[in-house]
């Protein structure tokens, strides 16, 4: 998203994170603006049956975690690396004189904030309204389109987790599991090697 040597020129560093690492935790104040250079990062709440809501899964080259920088709000989820990860970080007030600075960045990121608001309406509209196999099938073809998923000869990798796939689309495993297996049938889908491809 934002170059890294930009990001160094206003104090980024660099940080690893294990997996299952807590990033920063929900109702926390934010404190600076997180760019993945590797791995994989969830932000994710949890209901009071202690059941997980993954909000969004981010990776190489996106930052997260930044709308409430600009509205000076608590965090409202939890970021947990999913992987080994590398980040750089910089500071709330070094990441807004780095926008003020450069307009174009300053467009990039109101465009990828419009992304995701754009993603969570179609999304929440999905979940209130739509089967199972319609919100699977709809998260895979978004996520596709948004987040680069490599394609093979099989077609595009899911690069997600029965698991994941629950937590991003409110839905239980077995639930998607038998979703994804009726997608199959209906050629919507390919499963290879436990694989999921579209």
């Amino acid at each position: 998203m934002i170059a890294i040597e930009l990001l160094e020129k206003y104090n980024g560093i660099v940080k690893n994170y294990k997996s299952g690492y807590t990033i920063f935790e929900e109702g926390k104040q934010p404190t600076h603006y997180y760019q993945i250079i590797s791995g994989e990062v969830k932000m994710n709440n949890y209901n009071d049956e202690g059941k997980e809501f993954i909000q969004g899964i981010f990776y190489k080259n996106q930052c997260f975690g930044e709308p409430p920088l600009f509205i000076d709000q608590v965090y409202p989820a939890n970021a947990v690396a999913v992987t080994d990860s590398e980040l750089i970080i910089i500071t709330k007030d070094k990441f807004f004189e780095l926008l003020k600075n450069n307009s174009e960045i300053s467009l990039n990121i109101i465009k990828n904030l419009s992304q995701r608001l754009y993603y969570k309406s179609v999304m929440a509209a999905e979940i209130s309204s739509q089967d199972p196999e319609h919100r699977v099938l709809r998260l895979i073809d978004y996520s596709i389109e948004q987040l680069n998923f490599k394609k093979e000869e099989a077609g595009f990798l899911i690069n997600f987790t029965r698991q994941q796939i629950g937590d991003l689309t409110g839905l239980r495993v077995e639930t998607v599991i038998r979703a994804i297996k009726s997608l199959e049938k209906k050629g919507d889908l390919k499963i290879i090697n436990r694989k999921v491809y579209r």
